[in-house]
């Protein structure tokens, strides 16, 4: 039986009109002189741009892949306090974390983020013990003002029927506390949309071949479209540099005696299908300072993360034979051998953590976000965590905005005078949106699988009734991509005109999860391809 149902005849667009074609926004950006232009599609860089286009300032954001293509959509998909930190006493920075953390799951984003129960496993001679752990997750708990519950122990046996794959050999008790977790990569476009409705101009797949000068001072950059070859330039007064394990190599762009300013940390990860429903997710201590997870996540099972130096092509790094084993030995101390069969994975993705260049263990090394300056006014940022990525780019902005000589001028809105807590894109609830999917599909179209209805209400909030729309003028965009997973082609076309999806890979990988569970075969990636080439 064929995986694919065939590609709908003709892509349409959802009311209000489609983005820019890339040529237009080339002109755009080669036209314009920008107060600043942000080379770097990560998170990182996505929120500075969404903070400085929210501050009044005119930005260009571009990126040599995708949106959030590399670092940015390879993370453990946490927002979380850091439990970790509590340890080396950064009591300071776990309750800003959670701060962060809350904001993000209650306020900005609760379409967006999930609330997830974590077990901590305490074994028989393990690095911690039960009275630790406990006062650990009680105090965890009370930085958050007890937002998640409050933080207890609970039997083996009562966590057993949460997490039926848990093992129990050697098992004293489980700590409880509580987090979110998210699909990064929708979370990072969610974030370049609201970025483009402040009045960014943003452009994917645009690699920087040069930059542009004036008197010695950085004033822009040459870039080339990787999808059709064309070169174009941006100018503008400022340039930041976000481009993550990238980072030293624009900074040779601009000063080719440039010493290396970071070092690099790979973290793998491994997903599964799932034996068993999880309720809860799994973090077990291997040492005093290194935890590993077992999350449910998108109905299946996401184990690691690793961590070590890596001091390779930042474009090849990838999930090695070693990692597997290390990543499936570690979680074989609280996971159940059938759950971690190899027939089981379906995915293993690598990212890397940008750290502050120096000596010492990487897995000790602080996630701090370090800003500096070239010697032609290029900034430069690097490292920092998901989970604080707002702040992280109100934090940049108030930098660029205390410049000397105030390069992007004196008329720029401090960021203490913006909305604390802007939503992004699709704020809603979600268990409304699914439901009134369920009820009428957005529509007069047809009725809605539950497990559709979820995921679309999970992944887009309220804008999944834009793509519902479209099923509903074409029914053939109602069918499943592929039936053991809940995405439908209409996705395909939505991301396609509305979330600047160039290739097959920036839908399967990131626009969908078809890619992370096994399910992007080589005919559905053609029926993708063929959605694309139909741009109007």
């Amino acid at each position: 039986m064929s995986t694919l149902q065939s590609a709908p005849a003709l892509g349409t667009h959802p009311a209000g009109g489609s983005l820019p074609s890339r040529a237009e926004t080339r002109e755009q950006l080669s036209k314009a002189t920008y107060d600043l232009l942000v080379i770097g599609g990560g998170i990182l860089g996505i929120s500075v741009a969404w903070h400085a286009s929210q501050s009044g300032l005119r930005v260009a954001l571009v990126d040599g892949g995708d949106f959030a293509g590399a670092t940015s959509s390879a993370s453990s998909k946490l927002l979380h306090g850091g439990l970790r930190y509590l340890q080396t006493g950064a009591v300071r920075l776990v309750a800003e974390n959670h701060f962060e953390r809350r904001a993000v799951s209650t306020q900005v984003a609760p379409h967006l983020a999930n609330p997830l129960t974590f077990y901590l496993p305490v074994h028989r001679g393990g690095p911690h013990g039960a009275a630790k752990l406990g006062a650990g997750v009680f105090a965890y708990s009370a930085l958050s003002a007890f937002g998640d519950g409050v933080g207890h122990v609970i039997s083996p046996a009562r966590a057993r029927r949460a997490v039926p794959e848990l093992r129990t050999d050697n098992l004293k008790a489980v700590a409880v506390y509580g987090d979110d977790q998210m699909n990064d990569a929708r979370m990072a476009l969610m974030t370049v949309r609201a970025a483009v409705e402040s009045g960014a101009t943003v452009l994917n797949h645009a690699e920087v071949t040069g930059l542009r000068f004036t008197r010695g001072r950085v004033t822009g950059a040459e870039l080339r479209d990787r999808m059709d070859g064309a070169e174009f330039g941006v100018d503008a007064r400022l340039v930041l540099n976000a481009t993550g394990p990238w980072v030293d190599h624009l900074r040779t762009m601009e000063d080719a005696g440039a010493a290396p300013s970071i070092r690099l940390s790979k973290g793998a990860h491994l997903v599964l299908r799932r034996t068993a429903p999880w309720k809860a997710a799994l973090a077990t201590p291997i040492d005093k300072y290194r935890i590993t997870f077992a999350l449910p996540w998108e109905d299946m099972l996401l184990l690691g993360t690793t961590d070590e130096e890596y001091e390779g092509d930042p474009g090849e790094v990838a999930v090695t034979e070693r990692d597997i084993h290390q990543i499936l030995d570690e979680a074989s101390l609280s996971v159940r051998d059938q759950q971690l069969s190899r027939d089981l994975i379906t995915y293993s993705f690598a990212g890397l953590r940008v750290l502050p260049g120096g000596p010492g263990d990487t897995t000790k090394a602080k996630r701090e976000t370090v800003v500096t300056e070239g010697r032609g006014g290029m900034l430069s940022v690097a490292g920092g965590k998901w989970t604080t990525f707002r702040h992280i780019g109100r934090m940049v902005m108030n930098k660029l905005a205390a410049l000397p000589g105030h390069p992007l001028g004196d008329n720029v809105e401090p960021i203490s005078q913006l909305p604390k807590k802007l939503p992004l894109p699709g704020i809603s609830n979600p268990n409304a949106v699914a439901h009134r999917l369920l009820i009428d599909g957005g529509g007069s179209g047809p009725s809605m699988a539950p497990d559709t209805a979820r995921h679309l209400a999970r992944h887009y909030g309220s804008l999944s009734f834009d793509v519902v729309r479209l099923a509903n003028e074409r029914p053939e965009l109602a069918a499943r991509i592929h039936p053991d997973a809940p995405e439908i082609w209409a996705q395909v076309v939505y991301a396609r005109d509305h979330e600047w999806a160039e290739t097959a890979d920036d839908v399967l990988r990131r626009r969908t999860t078809l890619t992370i569970r096994g399910l992007a075969t080589d005919e559905i990636r053609g029926g993708v391809e063929d959605l694309l080439a139909r741009r109007s």
